[in-house]
């Protein structure tokens, strides 16, 4: 049988409904995943907001959460067989247990443009891979010694550049320029560290200890056997001996006068989860520190868009799609959502299609518009690889349009909206993203004006596509 669905008034909306459709887009509104399962009536007033009916689906058994139409009337947090086989499933039921998050809005202000910073973003990004794999290395042949300085000036360092302009830092370890894994995933979670700690207003200071703490979140990997760090399906004794590494990241730590206790509470507390199901300690709620939460999520995030060996990854809808359905189970809710907000469903280096059917890499994002980022087109509509490339920003080519209509010259149904119809799985289409990322920093610094004059050399290439 398929799917089933119903359509449904907002203000009917119970909890324990699977919705499955909305009625405008679904990137017009705060929910990051084409469905969800409404599990309190925070989400029936979120959802009234932006919807006068939605779609849910009222097949048993025939989405992620199992659901009756009949027996979800009324029901409570706690009311149905169904929700009760969830909340067991999920280990507990949803954590409510913890603090409001303290968000100081735009403390921040981008202070320098991606073509002034990349160089020395470019620069600080292999010293701050230099100064983990030294730590790493050291650290495997002795515990004296350890450069654990260096490091230090810069997670500092690497702050600044963030604050400064946070794309250039974000392209860079959208890259793979490194095989090793551990090194590189530990400098692209500190990356979502400090986006998110930006984007929250979190103080510099604060900002340099969390840095600090996800760089050197996984060193007591280097005490435990290789085969457990790769292996993926580990028996619970193998299971027991892989968390090991976050008391032997601690030991390391606690030992080095450097490093201050909180970069420790980082490493100590990124694989708690507030629902009691991480390690070591299964501390829930506010037990966890906020910088460990913190943590906790960007390795998620990471660990999914950029699994170890073989695993196919992840694209980041997809990845934000699982991490939002852990908010309230084993991450904090609002912290998830100040996340999703933080990076944006398209972080720079995403491969999108856009709706005239052309495949582009996001080049930069737009903190005004988050859905409207600038691209550089490389394939055309059937999927073929362009010769010349070419950046287009779709909120200025929005507003080229808007004008047109504004002033007469063309009617709302003579123009053609460019959209991102959705985002791609990396390795989907054989695109070089370290050429898009140099061609477009090298197009940038050459002009010397900033964007507009790169846009309004290439606003001929996309005028085709208006009948005005």
């Amino acid at each position: 049988m398929g799917i089933k669905q119903v359509k449904v008034a907002a203000n009917e909306l119970t909890v324990g409904m699977f919705v499955s459709g909305l009625d405008r887009p679904w990137t017009q509104t705060p929910f990051p995943l084409q469905g969800f399962y409404i599990r309190d009536a925070d989400e029936i007033r979120e959802l009234k907001v932006h919807c006068s009916h939605v779609y849910i689906d009222v097949v048993k058994g025939s989405g992620p959460v199992k659901t009756n139409l009949k027996n979800l009337t009324g029901a409570g947090v706690g009311g149905t067989k169904e929700r009760r086989k969830l909340e067991r499933n999920s280990k507990s039921a949803k954590v409510t247990d913890v603090a409001p998050l303290k968000i100081r809005r735009d403390l921040y202000e981008v202070e320098h443009g991606l073509e002034k910073e990349i160089g020395q973003a470019k620069e600080l990004h292999q010293q701050v891979y230099g100064a983990v794999s030294s730590v790493m290395e050291q650290v495997e042949r002795d515990h004296n010694n350890i450069p654990i300085a260096e490091t230090k000036r810069v997670a500092s360092n690497m702050v600044d550049s963030v604050l400064r302009s946070p794309d250039a830092f974000t392209w860079l370890s959208r890259v793979r320029e490194k095989d090793e894994y551990t090194y590189s995933h530990s400098v692209r979670s500190a990356v979502w560290a400090i986006l998110f700690g930006r984007h929250i207003g979190m103080p510099k200071s604060e900002l340099d200890i969390l840095a600090m703490g996800v760089l050197l979140k996984d060193i007591g990997k280097t005490r435990i056997p290789e085969h457990l760090i790769y292996k993926t399906n580990r028996s619970e004794a193998e299971q027991d001996a892989y968390e090991k590494f976050v008391d032997y990241g601690v030991e390391i730590l606690r030992k080095l006068p450097d490093v201050k206790p909180r970069v420790t509470s980082v490493v100590k507390s990124h694989c708690e989860r507030v629902n009691g199901s991480g390690f070591p300690s299964h501390l829930r709620g506010d037990k966890i520190p906020l910088l460990g939460k913190i943590a906790g999520i960007v390795t998620f995030y990471d660990e999914t868009t950029n699994p170890r060996g073989l695993d196919k990854p992840l694209s980041p809808s997809k990845a934000v799609a699982k991490l939002y359905e852990q908010r309230g189970v084993e991450f904090q809710e609002e912290m998830v959502v100040e996340f999703i907000r933080a990076i944006g469903l398209y972080p720079t280096g995403t491969q999108v299609e856009l709706s005239t059917g052309e495949v582009a890499v996001v080049v930069e994002q737009n903190f005004e518009r988050r859905l409207k980022p600038i691209v550089m087109v490389v394939t055309d509509a059937v999927k073929q690889t362009l010769f010349d490339p070419f950046v287009l920003d779709l909120a200025e080519h929005d507003r080229i349009n808007q004008a047109k209509i504004d002033s007469g010259k063309a009617t709302r149904h003579e123009i053609d909206r460019i959209e991102i119809v959705q985002d791609l799985e990396p390795g989907e289409y054989d695109i070089d993203i370290a050429t898009i990322r140099d061609t477009y920093i090298e197009s940038k610094v050459k002009e010397g004006k900033g964007l507009f004059s790169i846009f309004k050399r290439n606003l001929k290439k996309i005028s085709g596509r208006s009948r005005s």
